[in-house]
């Protein structure tokens, strides 16, 4: 196996702050908009853009919730053991914008799932898709993010592993070959 270092401590940094000015510029005060990360990896990047947008851009209230897509998924019932996560929405997205945010945009099957989870919560005006990674040439669904902090050009035996401070000790994003 080889590991290669696609975005360091620091750039992960700079992603972050850059996806957050994208967010203010595109949504101002967030009155309308909710911020949803997709259990359990896009959580840890949705809680540090909700940090930075409140702390570094002195926005205020911006409502974030999880969503667990684990009996949405189109594998469900393959076989493979998959272990659930806990959705906490306590707000309703009826009507309003919402943000899903997942580390790595890979086949989109994920993303396919959480449009159907969120259904349960209502009916929001309109959708979009923040990503740290866009693995862009392995879709298997027509989905693409309308906020990136990188596009990589990953083949199927590689993965892209993203590493958080809150959990690994460092931010980085590695890319290991089999």
């Amino acid at each position: 196996m080889s590991h290669k270092t696609l975005l360091t401590s620091k750039e992960v940094n700079i992603i972050l702050h850059r996806l957050a000015c994208q967010l203010i510029e595109n949504h101002l005060d967030f009155s309308q908009t909710v911020l949803i990360g997709i259990q359990p990896r896009g959580t840890y990047l949705a809680k540090r853009l909700v940090q930075i947008l409140e702390q570094e851009y002195q926005v205020k209230n911006i409502p974030l919730g999880f969503l667990d897509i684990t009996f949405f998924r189109d594998d469900f019932r393959r076989g493979e053991t998959l272990e659930a996560n806990k959705t906490q929405i306590d707000f309703l997205v009826e009507g309003k914008k919402v943000i899903f945010i997942d580390d790595v945009l890979y086949t989109g099957r994920s993303i396919n799932a959480a449009l159907q989870a969120m259904q349960s919560f209502g009916r929001p005006i309109e959708v979009e898709l923040l990503v740290l990674v866009d693995r862009r040439f392995s879709r298997h669904l027509p989905i693409q993010p309308d906020y990136r902090g990188r596009q990589v050009d990953a083949i199927n035996n590689e993965k892209v592993v993203v590493k958080w401070q809150e959990i690994h000790g460092e931010d980085s994003v590695e890319i290991i070959t089999k």
